[in-house]
């Protein structure tokens, strides 16, 4: 029996969102496979080495000196809370898409 070629081509768009389903399905199944192994990984704190030579510094010098360390102690802080948070909110957007 020959088919049209109208009737050939409404059926194959038929199948594509069949198509469609099945590939967000197997790509969705291996994106939570690797989003686990990401938060699997170990944060380790970084450690400041810092090597004094036999040279002088003068007190306003080291006062500076301390000064940005602290300051980039307090700005690697507020990034890890930001990344906390972050990581938070993409934990409750995948729970919200999971329930929907």
């Amino acid at each position: 029996m020959a088919y049209s070629e109208t009737r050939i081509v409404i059926g194959g768009l038929a199948h594509v969102p069949v198509l469609i389903f099945i590939a967000n399905f197997i790509k969705g199944n291996f994106v939570i496979k690797t989003e686990k192994a990401k938060e699997t990984l170990v944060h380790e704190e970084t450690v400041k080495i810092i090597e004094v030579k036999d040279t002088v510094f003068k007190e306003g010098k080291a006062e500076a000196i301390k000064e940005l360390s602290n300051k980039l102690d307090s700005i690697e802080q507020k990034a890890d809370e930001v990344y906390e948070k972050v990581k938070k909110k993409k934990k409750d957007k995948k729970k919200k898409k999971k329930n929907n």
